[in-house]
Order: C-alpha cells, then sequence, then structure tokens
C-alpha cells in the first residue's frame, strides 16, 4: 500500500499536533503560546507541515526576513524518522523560502547531534560558528550553520 505524503502551510488549527511532535522531539521543546504567536502574530514566520494519509508526521518553521531565512524548528514524529522525511521536508522548505525571495538559509543545532548535521550538510548547508551555551537545559553549544539559496 502506497503511503499518500503531503505537504501543506500550518496554522493554529495545526498547534495540537506541533506541540506532540516537539515534545516527542526537544529535550526544550516550544509551549503553546509560542507557537500561538508564531502562527498569528509573526509576519515573518512560515510553518509547513508534512502530511502522510492525512496524519501530521512532522513541521519546519521558518522566518523569512527580506533575503535572510532563518529555520526555527523542524522535527519529524520518532516512528517516522530514518525515511528521509526531514530531508523532503527541508528542501520543500528551502524550496519556498526562496521563491520567497530567500538569498541564504541559517539554522542552529546542537553540536552533538550529528545526525542532524550530515542532514544539512547533504542540503549543502556549511559550519558558520558555535554559539556558546545556548540551550538553556545542559548549556550545549549550538552549531550555526549557513547554506546560499
Amino acid at each position: 500500500m502506497n503511503k499518500s505524503l503531503t505537504f501543506r502551510f500550518m496554522d493554529i488549527n495545526d498547534v495540537d499536533d506541533i506541540l506532540k511532535i516537539e515534545h516527542e522531539s526537544f529535550t526544550l521543546p516550544w509551549s503553546r503560546e509560542a507557537f500561538l504567536n508564531e502562527l498569528t502574530t509573526n509576519q515573518y514566520a512560515l510553518y509547513l507541515g508534512l502530511e502522510e494519509d492525512g496524519k501530521v508526521i512532522g513541521y519546519c518553521g521558518v522566518w523569512i526576513v527580506v533575503d535572510e531565512a532563518q529555520i526555527t524548528n523542524v522535527a519529524i514524529l520518532p516512528e517516522f524518522r530514518g525515511r528521509k522525511l526531514g530531508e523532503a521536508l527541508m528542501r520543500q522548505v528551502m524550496e519556498i523560502a526562496s521563491e520567497r525571495g530567500a538569498r541564504t538559509m541559517s539554522l542552529e543545532v546542537r553540536v552533538s547531534n550529528s545526525i542532524a548535521q550530515s542532514l544539512y550538510r547533504k542540503l549543502g548547508f556549511q559550519n558558520g560558528g558555535i554559539r556558546k551555551n545556548y540551550y538553556s537545559d545542559n548549556q550545549e553549544d549550538a552549531l550555526v550553520m549557513w547554506v546560499n539559496l
């Protein structure tokens, strides 16, 4: 049986699905209020969801400000990982950001998250610097990565 994968822009009706993915993916999940703000107030924010057979299984947030795009978060439900869905989601967001005028894209990733770093390098991202003590749960550094779109 073929699984049906679709991308779509997310809105406030998706907050529960986003929070489920967020809590299963990150040690410092964003709050409901943060996502509500992103989806209703932040004019620069865009959230793309990935659905399989109508179920939201992943999402990616990006801020597009003039010609720069900043990935805020990207996550796939744990049981759907390892199928290149994160790569497909990132490629889609990169294309949308480029279509909307972004020329570069950046993100922060934990220095210990070699799986994510490997994906970002595959997509053309390069190391840009270190943000010391970026993550408040354990003071881990963040690696800043950049790509030209």
